[in-house]
């Protein structure tokens, strides 16, 4: 049984970062030219990694999703897919990528036992792709996500909706999903981090997606499910899916079951959390792995965060952190804690 936190919420999914450097630098998220990085001696190994995630699976994880930064900048990453695949009490083994890199590894991933695969696209037209990154990197992102088509059979494609932006495209990104099976869902912008560029008024709610859907396909209806995933599912009148993660407007804290550990090893148990508890002190101090787990669960046994429900409450809502703090620490950032 997965341990409860203070509002009941079972712990079950865990999202592993990888590093928190990035090849590209998105608006919604590294719109700085430059960052401060964790020192690289900080970062956990592989074998390391994999100890913390055997012992999550023992309190009760059975997800896990490799992230970033860009987590296929980690060298020889498929190695470390290669020893939590086997892992019996994990029934998903994932990975988020910006898919730049994603061509030269997607058979290596594929091979070593990764199961599913999400790539972050936001646009279908070059310039735009260029105007968001500041690199000319979308032919490799779509070579990606046609090679994972193939090879996985599957795959979701994440869309961050930015009004003014992209917002006009939502039609085009479902039928480019359609066309390499692939179930797109839609983000709204959220203003995790600092320097994100982020304003209320660039947000495009879940409302405003769906009836801009609607308009162009004719009636959308939701699917009702049993499930704490965070995005909510809808069907077009031909039977094609997509879903809406509504974090800014319509938070999902109350049955948030997931909980995020940096690259370097701390433990965030919200998103919007100032301070993660630090694992690497453990794992590299000897402590023993049921010293681990009883710190895990008399620390998720406390949790009452619903950090994006507080911030839809804030009066004149800004971005998390102010742009000087993050000098100060980069775990404040997105990037640095896994999205």
């Amino acid at each position: 049984m997965a341990p409860l936190d203070g509002l009941g919420r079972p712990l079950r999914n865990l999202r592993l970062s990888v590093t928190d450097r990035c090849n590209l630098r998105c608006q919604y998220c590294m719109p700085e030219e430059d960052y401060v990085w964790l020192p690289r001696e900080d970062l956990l190994s592989f074998e390391e990694m994999a100890l913390l995630v055997d012992v999550f699976a023992d309190v009760g994880v059975d997800k896990v999703r490799i992230t970033g930064g860009e987590p296929l900048l980690r060298r020889d990453l498929r190695r470390l897919v290669r020893i939590l695949a086997p892992n019996p009490r994990l029934h998903g083994l994932a990975m988020t990528t910006n898919g730049v890199l994603l061509a030269s590894q997607a058979e290596a991933l594929k091979e070593a036992g990764l199961q599913r695969l999400t790539v972050s696209l936001d646009t279908l037209q070059p310039d735009r792709f260029l105007a968001l990154t500041r690199l000319r990197r979308h032919a490799d992102v779509l070579e990606g996500i046609d090679l994972v088509s193939r090879l996985f059979g599957e795959l979701k494609i994440d869309s961050v909706v930015m009004r003014g932006v992209n917002d006009d495209e939502l039609s085009a990104l479902i039928e480019f999903g359609t066309s390499k099976r692939a179930e797109v869902r839609f983000i709204e912008y959220m203003d995790v981090g600092g320097a994100t560029l982020w304003s209320n008024e660039k947000v495009v709610s879940r409302e405003q997606i769906l009836d801009a859907i609607g308009r162009h396909y004719g009636r959308v209806e939701p699917i009702v499910e049993d499930s704490t995933a965070p995005a909510q599912r809808f069907r077009l009148p031909d039977g094609t899916l997509f879903g809406v993660i509504a974090s800014t407007t319509a938070p999902f804290c109350g049955s948030c079951d997931r909980s995020r550990i940096t690259a370097d090893g701390l433990w965030y148990l919200c998103l919007y959390g100032a301070r993660g508890i630090d694992l690497r002190r453990l794992v590299r101090g000897g402590a023993s792995r049921d010293e681990i787990r009883q710190l895990i669960e008399a620390t998720w046994a406390e949790r009452t965060e619903r950090g994006a429900e507080r911030r839809l409450e804030e009066r004149n809502r800004r971005a998390f952190v102010p742009l000087a703090a993050l000098r100060n620490d980069p775990h404040l950032e997105m990037h640095t804690r896994g999205g």
